[in-house]
């Protein structure tokens, strides 16, 4: 049989910075059977010079104003074809070999609708300080908010068809979301391989908006409670569900530094399901003791915290 065919789609808006990194990091798969489309949301910094550096070995690109981080991977997804796609934000990259994982590992599991593997934590300057390490996950862990690394996840396009695009309504959550809905349809499968490499800098979502996450999570449980293809097998885990969206609002309200409400986040989670929380009970009581001015126990945590960047 001859190997499918990747596509590739990067969304960026003044990522002048990181962006050829990316770029680069799909390109150096040396991977024959590429599409790779890069959809730019209307940069003003040197964004478009580096995207036209590459302009030859792209399949497309646009810098064009859009609604933000969905729309403009919607609007790559919308110009696939290939077998299998996914989605690389432009402060992250991929991994050497990272294709040919995610091709052996749909050969292995023709049922899967999305495979994923474990992801590098990384520093602006690229320098690692964690590998968030997963397991295999069901539709219930999802549901539970069991988080999976986005940037090592790849998809099956005809599954991705049938569940929908992202929807635009999430800017945090919207992995998480179209997971949901996939994982409902196909099999997921992990690979215990590090594929990808996730930046954490200041301007990333995930420091700069950590008090939204919760919000999105509970969003999300509300969705699940009422959404007919979903309500049935949430209300039979519903305590372990909405305990899940308690523990995720506590996990990035801890990283914010707003140690009281991440106490009430996770009281709110083991009243609910104790032992989503027991897993974390490192991170409680930092926040319990965060707050009582030791600025060396806070010294300690923001050299510890790297090594507990991953949410389950």
């Amino acid at each position: 049989m001859s190997p499918p065919t990747i596509s590739i789609v990067t969304p960026s808006y003044n990522q002048a910075r990181y962006l050829e990194e990316t770029i680069r990091s799909v390109l150096g798969q040396a991977y024959l059977k590429l599409e790779y489309f890069v959809m730019d949301g209307g940069s003003t910094d040197e964004s478009v010079d580096i995207i036209r550096l590459y302009e030859s070995q792209l399949t497309g690109w646009v810098s064009e104003k859009d609604r933000g981080q969905a729309e403009a991977i919607n609007k790559g997804f919308a110009r696939c074809t290939g077998d299998i796609v996914a989605w690389i934000n432009s402060d992250d990259f991929y991994l050497p070999g990272a294709f040919q994982a995610a091709i052996q590992a749909f050969e292995q599991h023709p049922q899967a609708g999305l495979i994923y593997g474990d992801v590098l934590s990384v520093d602006a300057d690229s320098q690692p300080f964690n590998i968030q390490r997963f397991r295999p996950y069901s539709l219930t862990d999802l549901m539970s908010f069991n988080i999976i690394s986005q940037p090592a996840v790849f998809m099956k396009r005809s599954v991705l068809e049938k569940a929908g695009y992202l929807d635009l309504q999430y800017h945090l959550l919207l992995d998480h979301h179209l997971w949901l809905r996939m994982a409902r349809l196909a099999p997921m499968v992990y690979i215990p391989k590090t594929l990808a490499a996730a930046r954490y800098h200041s301007d990333a979502k995930n420091l700069a908006r950590t008090a939204d996450f919760g919000r999105e999570a509970h969003q999300i449980a509300e969705w699940l409670e009422n959404e007919p293809a979903f309500a049935a097998g949430f209300a039979s885990t519903r305590k372990q569900g909405w305990a899940g969206a308690h523990r995720l609002n506590g996990f990035y309200l801890l990283d914010g530094g707003d140690y009281s409400s991440s106490l009430k986040a996770y009281w709110n989670a083991f009243r609910l399901y104790p032992p989503v929380v027991l897993k974390e009970l490192h991170r409680v009581l930092f926040a319990l003791l965060a707050p009582l001015g030791l600025a060396r126990l806070r010294e300690v945590y923001s050299r510890l915290r790297s090594k507990w960047k991953k949410v389950n």
